[in-house]
C-alpha cells in the first residue's frame, strides 16, 4: 500500500494532529542540521519530506523535493516557484554525488524495494553527505493506527533501520525518537506535545514513540582490485659490481697463435 499525496498534504496543513507532528520533526531535525549551516548546500527530499524541507529555502543553494510517482506530487511551496518533482522510485533525476544533505520522511516504509531506495540515497549524496530518516516506530501506538500516515506501510526498530542502511553503505551517526503523543485529535495531547517530548527524550525506555529517526554518513569503500607490483631497485643490485667484481670477457685468439692482450696489458705504444 502507498501513500496519497493529497491524504499527506490534508494530514500535515490542514489536521490539527498534522500540524503538530510537523512542528515536532521539524524542531527535531533543525536541531541536528541547524539551517543556517546549509548555506551552499544542494539538499533534497525524498517521500513527502516538503514538511521539513521549508527551513532550508532561504539558506541553502538548491532544494529539491522528490516524490514517487505512486504517491503523486503536488507543487511546492504554495505561492513561490515550484521545487517539487515526479520521479522513479529507484531512478531520481539527480547527479551523482550532487546532494549534501538528504531526507526521507514517508519514503521507505511504503516502497517497493527499500533496499533499492537506500542505494539511490547513497548515489545521489556526495563525499561526507548525511541523510535523515524518519520512519514509523514498530513498537509504537502510530504504527498501529490507520489514521495517520505512520500507520501505512512497514514499521522498524532501530535495530533493523541500522541494519539495513549499513548494507547500502552507511555509517549510523545518530539515532533517536520522537513525537510521543498518541496518535489522537484531542486537544490535551495536542497541548501538551512538547511537554511530552520533552519528557520523552529524558526517559525514552519508559515511553515509547511514534517515530524512529536516524542519520546516517555515506561510506566510501576502499578500492580493491588486482595488487600492482612496484619495483624498486635494491641497493645491493646497484653496488653488486663493486662488492663483488665480474671478470671480463674471454679474450679472443691472435692471429700468430698465442695468447691475445687482456684488458690488463697496457696498450701498443
Amino acid at each position: 500500500m502507498h501513500h496519497d499525496v493529497l491524504d499527506l498534504r490534508s494530514f500535515y496543513y490542514q489536521r490539527a494532529l498534522g500540524r503538530v507532528v510537523q512542528r515536532i520533526l521539524r524542531d527535531r531535525l533543525t536541531a541536528m542540521w541547524p539551517p543556517e549551516r546549509a548555506s551552499g548546500m544542494t539538499v533534497a527530499g525524498y517521500g513527502f519530506a516538503v514538511p521539513m524541507l521549508r527551513p532550508y529555502l532561504a539558506r541553502a543553494r538548491r532544494v529539491t523535493a522528490l516524490m514517487p510517482w505512486r504517491q503523486g506530487v503536488m507543487p511546492w511551496p504554495a505561492g513561490a516557484p515550484n521545487h517539487s518533482v515526479l520521479c522513479e522510485e529507484t531512478a531520481w533525476p539527480l547527479e551523482t554525488g550532487s546532494v549534501d544533505r538528504l531526507i526521507v520522511l514517508h519514503g521507505l516504509e511504503t516502497a517497493d524495494h527499500a533496499d533499492a531506495v537506500l542505494s539511490e540515497c547513497w548515489r545521489v549524496l556526495g563525499p561526507g553527505g548525511r541523510l535523515m530518516v524518519m520512519v514509523p516506530n514498530r513498537a509504537g501506538l502510530w504504527a498501529q493506527s490507520e489514521a495517520t500516515p505512520f500507520g501505512i506501510g512497514r514499521s522498524y526498530t532501530r535495530g533493523q533501520l541500522e541494519a539495513q542502511a549499513r548494507a547500502a553503505g552507511f555509517v549510523t551517526e545518530a539515532t533517536g525518537a520522537a513525537v510521543y503523543i498518541p496518535p489522537s485529535d484531542r486537544r490535551f495531547w495536542l497541548k501538551s506535545a512538547q511537554m511530552w517530548e520533552r519528557t520523552g527524550t529524558r526517559i525514552a525506555s519508559v515511553l515509547i514513540a511514534g517515530v524512529v529517526i536516524a542519520e546516517f554518513a555515506k561510506q566510501v569503500p576502499a578500492m580493491t582490485g588486482p595488487a600492482q607490483k612496484v619495483l624498486v631497485p635494491s641497493p645491493l643490485e646497484v653496488l653488486g659490481g663493486i662488492r663483488k667484481p665480474r671478470p671480463l670477457a674471454r679474450p679472443a685468439p691472435h692471429p700468430s697463435g698465442g695468447q691475445g692482450r687482456t684488458g690488463m696489458e697496457p696498450p701498443d705504444m
